[in-house]
């Protein structure tokens, strides 16, 4: 037998037996002879590199470490679906009434229900059955390049069994199993490192690390669900049907899984895996209904870039009890002070749980939580934890009342509480270091002056180490500077030459961008675009009174009084000045607030995609030209556009007799309005 024989059955048999071990749980041969058969490979492939190929099973783990992750724009967005609140039977009858509305059905519908895993949603690109790519979803429709790790993945295999697509993009998630979690824990403890907090994060920063060596010694699996990208193959005319071919391409697949008709039947699959969700091998936090027919599905099609024919059904939210050990206060960005309870640390939702909001003041007298109580702890999904009540008849003698500092446990300033407001408030302003850091990541944010790399622990260093004392010193470079920034822990000069190269570029903005980076109370980015577009310039922003403030759009007294407030503050107005004498700069104009713009008063819905431009863009050059972009529709709205794919808004809007237009008419019209 030749060597080019041997390898290739080696790889036939070794593919074999992992498939067995990991997909199937069920192994076939002991792992010594597994082992035996993996070194043999290895050597062959040592003595012939010119037969290693890409997808052979020695090349899952290893790889050079990477400086970052490329991003990879997705063929097939990798959308959400929209989430069903209502936790009891009524949640499943909601999406079937709505799926049956929506296609003026009178018979049972049939759907495909999975469960809702809780890991790393992950797309697979196989060309002509060989794995090329792998990607997070990131934004849904950019995410990163993390094929090196996906490879490290056992039971995902490298090449797919008997399929003629000539591209196959998988979707699926990445998960860590209770069993592998605590497997992997226990070592971690026993050889003094750092454990994983749960299974979730134990995923994600697995997929995540940069070394896929050490992606590699993280035990975690996979399961297929769905399609991005196809070409090349006739899909079946279910989704039970795709699962089903994903399987027989050898990609793991949840047998938890059923095709059922009608809401009846959905309710009840949903109590079914609830009854048995904490004997499950993995972390979910519901399920997920599709409608079965890739027909019907199209059909139903998109609202709000959710798929109409899907909803995840969660389960209700998880509790436990445990005991407050002390209550801390932490300070916001806008100095606001949050009463968090320190717990004895308990399991729930799916996550270890040491901390829980106690919201305010207020809620702490209503619930009459005192330090040394056992409490319920809620979590559910992703939300913050929080004591949700008392169980007073177990308060021990010594339980302590809580008292709200009179000072800030940061900076020492005065903490007051505005008349009608829950929450108390530091007034340090910029001179509190825990506001000073959350002002300079809200300052330097995506949709503020988007200040690539300035991230969490840069700005921990530069504000811990009293680099920056204000958002001025960013610009400073007698503050930071290439050698500042390169002197930092963790902070190649590569990194730094980026963070200088970010900050100079940043420099260049607009008006409605800086004024939502200075983090004014109440104004978020639609008031900010509001308040450029009005007055044009910043120095008339900063002048203005509260009256000429209430004259600009949806500004109400709260807002107007809030942006007073902050421009009277000679140390806002001094930050200001010292941010535009280092060059921060934007265009100005003379506002709009003395002029009737062709749009104004007008109130659009835009509804469905747009072929020649994104609905942000649409929505920018409508506003623009004086008008409001809603998000729903009534009996207000002057005019719905609709795009391809319009939903349940063109449909109100039908009935309202509101006029509609379509693209053309949209692109039309703004032509006229923005040559007069």
């Amino acid at each position: 037998m030749s060597a080019a024989q041997r390898i290739a059955q080696l790889r036939t048999e070794i593919e074999r037996y992992s498939h067995a071990y990991y997909v199937l749980d069920a192994p076939v041969i002991p792992d010594a002879e597994y082992d035996k058969l993996f070194r043999e490979l290895q050597e062959l492939e040592a003595r012939h590199p010119e037969l290693l190929t890409a997808d052979s099973p020695t090349q899952r783990v290893g790889g050079k470490v990477l400086e970052g992750f490329t991003p990879v724009r997705h063929a097939v967005p990798m959308l959400s679906i929209r989430t069903e609140t209502d936790t009891e039977s009524s949640g499943a009858a909601n999406f079937d009434t709505r799926v049956r509305n929506a296609l003026n059905a009178t018979g049972e519908i049939e759907y495909l229900c999975e469960l809702k895993f809780d890991g790393l949603a992950i797309n697979l690109r196989y060309e002509r059955g060989v794995l090329v790519q792998a990607a997070t979803r990131g934004d849904g429709e950019t995410g990163e390049d993390v094929t090196q790790n996906i490879r490290t993945i056992h039971c995902i295999p490298l090449h797919l069994k008997q399929c003629a697509a000539n591209v196959l993009e998988v979707r699926g998630e990445v998960y860590m199993s209770r069993r592998d979690f605590n497997r992997y824990n226990e070592k971690q403890r026993e050889l003094g490192m750092p454990t994983l907090v749960n299974p979730r994060n134990g995923a994600a920063g697995s997929i995540r690390q940069l070394d896929p060596a050490l992606a590699a010694k993280r035990p975690l699996s996979f399961f297929a669900y769905g399609l991005g990208d196809v070409q090349g193959w006739q899909l079946p005319a279910t989704h039970s049907g795709i699962l089903d071919a994903l399987a027989s391409f050898g990609l793991p697949v949840c047998g938890e899984r059923a095709v059922v008709r009608g809401a009846g039947a959905l309710a009840e699959f949903h109590r079914g895996i609830a009854g048995k969700r904490d004997a499950l091998p993995f972390d979910i936090d519901g399920v997920v209904y599709k409608v079965n027919s890739l027909e019907l599905q199209a059909e139903l099609g998109f609202v709000s870039r959710e798929p109409r024919w899907a909803v995840a059904h969660k389960f209700p939210a998880e509790e436990q009890l445990t005991v407050v050990r002390d209550i801390e206060v932490q300070v916001g960005r806008t100095g606001k002070l949050t009463p968090v309870a320190k717990l004895e640390p308990v399991f729930v939702g799916g996550t270890t749980v040491s901390n829980a909001t106690l919201h305010n003041e207020g809620e702490i007298r209503r619930k009459d939580v005192h330090i040394g109580d056992t409490v319920i702890v809620r979590r559910a999904g992703d939300v913050i934890p929080e004591v949700v009540g008392v169980l007073a008849e177990r308060r021990p003698a010594g339980a302590k009342p809580f008292v709200m500092p009179t000072q800030c446990p940061v900076c020492g300033s005065h903490v007051v509480r505005e008349e009608g407001e829950a929450d108390a408030r530091c007034t340090g302003g910029l001179f509190c270091a825990a506001q000073r850091k959350q002002a300079i990541l809200h300052f330097a944010g995506r949709r503020a002056m988007d200040i690539e790399g300035l991230g969490d622990k840069l700005v921990d260093q530069l504000v811990d180490e009293n680099i920056i004392r204000s958002l001025a010193d960013l610009y400073d470079q007698n503050i930071v500077n290439l050698q500042t920034l390169a002197g930092l822990a963790r902070m190649a000069e590569k990194s730094a030459q980026n963070i200088v190269d970010a900050l100079e570029k940043s420099k260049h903005t607009t008006l409605n961008r800086f004024l939502f980076a200075l983090g004014i109370r109440h104004v978020g980015e639609t008031t900010a675009k509001d308040l450029a577009r009005h007055f044009g310039n910043l120095d008339a922003v900063m002048q203005a009174g509260a009256d000429r403030l209430l004259a600009v759009p949806d500004v109400g007294p709260v807002v107007a009084q809030s942006i007073v407030d902050f421009f009277g503050e000679s140390h806002n107005r001094e930050v200001v000045q010292q941010l535009r004498i280092l060059g921060v700069r934007w265009e100005e104009h003379e506002g709009t607030g003395t002029q009737a713009l062709p749009l104004t008063g007008k109130t659009f819905v835009l509804t469905g995609t747009l072929a020649s431009m994104s609905r942000d863009e649409a929505k920018s050059r409508l506003e623009g030209l004086g008008a409001k972009v809603a998000g729903s529709v009534s009996k207000k709205t002057d005019y719905v556009v609709a795009g391809e794919e319009a939903g349940s808004k063109l449909i109100r809007a039908q009935e309202l007799n509101v006029p509609v237009w379509n693209e053309a008419e949209l692109i039309l019209q703004l032509r006229e309005c923005e040559k007069s």
